[in-house]
């Protein structure tokens, strides 16, 4: 009998380790970003079966002027504020966001009620998609913005579940959109707005609601001001990333085609989410690597060496499995996106090392240095898709983006190891 007894705590190790793992932030951010990543996957093949590839780059391009102007709405906050407000409430964390939010996205209202009055007719894509670009800028910075306040107060489960619902509204409205065999790019683009609206407001209403918790951190006045002070340094880096991220999407309709756009986004759209376990984890670790620095005590070396066997291991399996489905998934008319998938699944595994050199350049109070890797990168791709794309079309837009990652890593890792350990 001492021996079954001794059983069972050697049972309910393994079971505390799981349940202490699932708790775990980096598990449960990744966990959403599992989810939002299949389900980017799912609505990608339902657009593509759905639409010719002119309409699937019409919402490709819709959806990057909405990535690159919330990234103008966040002015760089977000790890700012996550490295800031660690351990805070959540209500008073919400309302703090909220004050970094007002005034860009009172200029953003103004500025795109001044460019559908005045642009030429051409140029103007209707008030209707004004609208609802504007809206779902908002959606996102909002979404975005809950992310770092889920992360700095330990509120990431539910963050978590928000995505959830996101993730399952959206996939029922776009399959409801495949079904009804609708072609409309505005229609398709109205489901993502109508998806991130409604479970981002019901959170936020819920945390702002949630008592203060007496052991909580206290929030100091000039907090925000330390925020802003540090978001804006690391503003260029956040718009130079998401350039360098989306730019292409953006110059391949003008270089090229919007059929262009919808084959290079058929297979980039699946293969940037090979990085996005990787932001996942640097983000959720960045409170504790620069109270680590502030402590003497962070290695940046090991985790940059773990970084990139992930990505060693992962790029080959899904640049081989990409490249044999995309036909059979996709649709003969796709099959000319085969020629980018190395060169783009390589470029995500470039990026999702720089993700973790640059998170550890943030913990040691470097945001210059991050935002001056992240415009070389920028600076490199955005050369090569000018030189490369009316040579190459969407082969030569791949490159830009090996490049510019390339170049981002190349520099990130250079300046993380130059860097001193301790401030």
């Amino acid at each position: 009998m001492s021996d079954l007894a001794g059983l069972a705590p050697r049972r309910a190790e393994p079971l505390a380790f799981v349940r202490a793992q699932l708790r775990e932030p980096a598990v449960q951010i990744l966990a959403s970003q599992v989810l939002t990543g299949a389900v980017a996957m799912a609505a990608n093949i339902l657009m593509v079966r759905s639409m010719t590839p002119t309409h699937r780059g019409e919402v490709a391009l819709l959806l990057q002027v909405v990535y690159l102007a919330t990234q103008v709405l966040l002015l760089g906050t977000e790890r700012s504020f996550v490295a800031s407000y660690h351990n805070v409430a959540p209500g008073p964390a919400v309302r703090a966001y909220g004050k970094l939010l007002l005034i860009p996205a009172s200029a953003g209202l103004a500025g795109a009620i001044v460019f559908t009055v005045v642009s030429p007719h051409h140029r103007n894509p209707g008030p209707l998609i004004v609208a609802l670009l504007v809206v779902y800028t908002i959606v996102e910075a909002s979404a975005l913005a809950s992310r770092a306040v889920a992360i700095a107060v330990g509120r990431v489960r539910d963050f978590m579940i928000c995505r959830v619902l996101e993730s399952v509204l959206l996939l029922g409205m776009l399959i409801g959109l495949y079904v009804t065999h609708t072609s409309h790019p505005e229609t398709w683009f109205l489901a993502y707005v109508i998806a991130g609206a409604a479970p981002t407001i019901a959170y936020l209403i819920v945390w702002l609601r949630l008592p203060v918790d007496p052991d909580a951190a206290p929030i100091h006045r000039d907090l925000n001001r330390q925020v802003r002070r540090e978001g804006l340094a690391l503003f260029p880096a956040a718009i130079s990333n998401m350039a360098m991220l989306r730019v292409d999407r953006l110059v391949i309709p003008a270089l090229a085609s919007t059929a262009a756009l919808g084959l290079y986004t058929s297979v980039a759209t699946m293969t940037e989410l090979l990085a996005w376990p990787i932001r996942a984890y640097a983000d959720s670790r960045l409170g504790r690597w620069r109270a680590s620095h502030n402590d003497g005590g962070l290695r940046a070396r090991p985790i940059v060496l773990a970084t990139a066997v992930y990505s060693l291991a992962v790029v080959p399996i899904v640049a081989g499995g990409l490249y044999l489905l995309i036909v059979p998934v996709f649709g003969h008319q796709y099959a000319p996106a085969k020629v980018v998938v190395l060169p783009l699944v390589v470029a995500a595994g470039l990026y999702a090392v720089s993700r973790v050199t640059l998170g550890l350049l943030i913990a040691k109070g470097r945001g210059g240095l991050v935002s001056i890797a992240e415009i070389t990168g920028f600076a490199v791709s955005f050369a090569v898709y000018l030189l490369l794309i009316p040579k190459l079309g969407i082969l030569g837009a791949a490159y830009g983006s090996l490049a510019g990652y390339g170049a981002c890593l190349v520099f990130a890792l250079i300046t993380t190891y130059l860097v001193k350990e301790r401030p």
